[in-house]
């Protein structure tokens, strides 16, 4: 009886915990790591001259390219995602190597302190996260990447985050579309996000009759570092509202490039992390 309720308790300290790390945890999971960046540009340029996707899909090359310079960052990743109803926001201290491919976060909101580790071919390819509070009393978890407890209440799957990830999808969605007319492209070349000066290009689609994911899309660029740090995705408007509706923003800010990240930057056994 007694073993009975030891093994109950701790399958309920683990669902909680792993429920509670899903939370906030999307854009972090997924099978496929990066676009060819020499095969996208090569699409890019393929694509018909005359569409007005050609200015953003050549910010969004340069951009990509820029990247390939960059092995490692860190930085503060914040996102926010239209989960049912709500709009959703989660900001994480970040590290990030291109390769191996290797994330590990660190919760800022909600559940400060909550920790997680991704790193592809190692740990069997799963999550390791620890969660905090109550739920801390089951440790260290290991997750599958896909599964209903690390996508729970997220809109993406952790291989689809990075910067890297962030303007390959844009790019892929605007290829997508230069085989759809009606579009709306804005340039500006003057905006900001707080105090970073960005180049930013705006993309719409009038109505939702051509199949069009997102009716409005923002990519932002950083002006001194030509580094995407930024992505807005916006929904067609309901039957009830006028204006389109914002259902993702990811953002990278206080970014350091090429810093020189460490395997133990990215494992469970660095005293200075808590799992």
């Amino acid at each position: 009886m007694i073993r009975d309720e030891n093994r109950s308790r701790r399958q309920f300290l683990t669902s909680t915990a792993a429920v509670a790390f899903s939370l906030g945890a999307g854009a972090i999971v997924g099978k496929s790591l990066f676009a060819d960046p020499t095969q996208l540009a090569l699409r890019v340029d393929k694509a018909p001259e005359s569409h007005p996707l050609i200015p953003a899909l050549q910010m969004g090359t340069a951009a990509l390219k820029t990247l390939e310079a960059v092995e490692d960052y860190t930085a503060t990743f914040t996102k926010r995602e239209m989960i049912g109803q709500k709009l959703v926001d989660t900001q994480m201290e970040m590290k990030f190597r291109h390769k191996p491919f290797s994330v590990y976060l660190k919760f800022i909101k909600p559940s400060i302190g909550r920790e997680v580790l991704y790193v592809a071919g190692q740990n069997n390819s799963k999550i390791k996260a620890h969660d905090v509070g109550f739920s801390s009393l089951a440790g260290t978890l290991t997750l599958d990447v896909d599964g209903s407890f690390a996508m729970a209440d997220n809109r993406h799957p952790i291989t689809k985050i990075g910067m890297h990830n962030l303007i390959s999808i844009v790019l892929e969605q605007w290829l997508a579309e230069t085989k759809m007319s009606d579009m709306t492209v804005n340039f500006y070349p003057k905006a900001r996000i707080g105090k970073v000066s960005c180049k930013a290009i705006e993309t719409s689609h009038r109505s939702q009759e051509s199949g069009a994911k997102y009716s409005m899309t923002r990519l932002y660029v950083d002006s001194s570092t030509g580094l995407p740090i930024r992505v807005q995705q916006f929904d067609f408007p309901q039957k009830n509202k006028k204006k389109a509706e914002l259902v993702e923003d990811y953002l990278y800010s206080n970014v350091q490039t090429n810093v020189g990240l460490k395997d133990s930057d990215f494992s469970t056994s660095n005293p200075k992390y808590g799992f």
